[in-house]
């Protein structure tokens, strides 16, 4: 058993996704659920003269406490509060600080049922994956993909003035060398994760689905060497960059960098992400996500805090049994589940059970 496993039991549409995801929030500055941050606050608060949502939490690691907190405040219109906007304030022990600053304080990983989109979804949200991973480790990397972010919105508004005359080609050099400075980092890092977590999801599959095999590819729009080092992903992009000017013109678009990489999953050259069953994609999100704590348990020489939001009632028995054992091996797992059921019985007296009902958090009664 863990160290700390709590479960957290309550009907549908009771809370229990949202404790997790806040703690997530706390843990990367980003919702694991939605991009839109206004989103995050309460809708009936939005009915209130100051929309506001306010997280904190008390965090104890290697004898070291650390108090977070994530403020987000809406600012509400005459047209409704799906235009309002959300300022996020963050905090450290009291002090402010950019979410630079703050990403990799505490390593998290959440599992849930829509982790399946992952595999057969759009190539976006295996981008972010990918991202949210990386920037919890490597503070680098997440400079990094700010910073190409900002240039990548530069260079398409340049790009649409020269698809309407109101601009020259030439003026793209400066921003195509930006492009290539931040975004041939990104390739790199993004390589080496798929690598390694290639290698754990390749075991962890073995066990969970025997006789299958799963293999990560990476597919960035730079071409298949991309990524092998710094010096030969500069290269690749600036060509990749020359070759496509005239298509990036003409879309009023930049079509090449890290922002049209995928990540593939397959198995003997089929890709899994359109031909595997919801069964077969459920087990490769699993392995996945698998992989990623062992990562992080490696990378940053502490477990990370396991958050499972009603995955057991989508394994069978046999999937259920593996990855219960494997929780073992963490200091602090938090699962939701509608049913006790789903647990065994020898399970639960020693985990602290809680129900969540209506937004409040509870002993189990």
């Amino acid at each position: 058993m863990p160290r700390q496993m709590v479960i957290l039991q309550g009907d549908n549409a009771q809370g229990k996704t949202n404790l997790l995801e806040a703690i997530y929030l706390l843990a990367t500055t980003r919702s694991p659920l939605t991009t839109a941050e206004r989103e995050l606050i309460r809708w009936q608060a939005w009915q209130e003269p100051i929309p506001v949502a306010r997280l904190t939490a008390q965090v104890c690691r290697a004898g070291d406490k650390l108090h977070l907190e994530i403020a987000l405040k809406g600012d509400t219109r005459p047209d409704g509060p799906q235009s309002g906007l959300v300022t996020k304030q963050i905090k450290v022990n009291g002090l402010p600080r950019r979410a630079a600053e703050v990403v990799g304080l505490v390593n998290a990983v959440m599992f849930t049922a829509q982790d399946i989109e992952l595999i057969g979804g759009a190539p976006a949200l295996r981008r972010r994956y990918l991202d949210i991973t990386l920037c919890q480790v490597d503070s680098r990397y997440l400079r990094s993909l700010q910073a190409y972010n900002k240039v990548l919105l530069q260079r398409n508004h340049l790009l649409r003035l020269i698809q309407e005359r109101e601009a020259h080609p030439a003026e793209l050099k400066f921003w195509d060398d930006e492009l290539v400075e931040q975004g041939s980092y990104l390739v790199l890092e993004r390589r080496q994760l798929i690598a390694e977590l290639n290698q754990r999801a390749k075991v962890v599959h073995s066990q969970l689905a025997p006789g299958e095999s799963l293999a990560l590819l990476y597919l960035p729009s730079l071409g298949r060497e991309a990524g092998q080092d710094l010096t030969q992903t500069r290269q690749a992009f600036e060509q990749a960059l020359g070759q496509a000017q005239g298509r990036e013109i003409a879309a009023g678009m930049s079509l090449v960098g890290p922002h049209r990489d995928d990540l593939q999953f397959v198995n003997n050259g089929i890709d899994l992400g359109i031909y595997a069953s919801r069964g077969q994609q459920r087990t490769i999100s699993l392995s996945l996500k698998l992989a990623e704590a062992g990562f992080f348990k490696d990378k940053r020489g502490d477990p990370p805090i396991l958050l499972l939001d009603d995955v057991l009632s989508e394994l069978d028995r046999q999937r259920r049994s593996y990855l219960l054992a494997w929780l073992a091996d963490y200091e602090q797992v938090l699962l939701t589940t509608t049913e006790l059921e789903f647990l065994p019985a020898e399970f639960l007296p020693r985990a602290a059970v809680f129900q969540v009902c209506q937004g409040s958090v509870g002993p189990l009664n």
